[in-house]
């Protein structure tokens, strides 16, 4: 659950960095989402659709980690 709560903490300094201006409100309005959905995502919520997090990340121009979310690394002990 650390995770992600630390999730949420770090879309919300991406919130502020990148849209200094924008408060919940006027961010929420840019993901499409409501203020409420929005303060849930800078909690970490769970209870909250991984595409609304991926949409906030794709405004704030960080969504390149998304394509290796589920991605594992071969092991040399793997039966592959």
């Amino acid at each position: 659950m650390t995770q992600l709560l630390s999730l949420g903490q770090r879309l919300r300094a991406a919130r502020k960095r990148r849209f200094p201006g924008d408060d919940l409100h006027a961010f929420a309005v840019r993901v499409g989402v409501a203020r409420s959905t929005l303060q849930k995502m800078e909690q970490g919520d769970l209870s909250v659709a991984l595409g609304k997090y991926h949409e906030a990340a794709r405004i704030l121009g960080l969504e390149e980690g998304f394509e290796h979310l589920f991605e594992a690394e071969e092991s040399l002990f793997d039966d592959g």
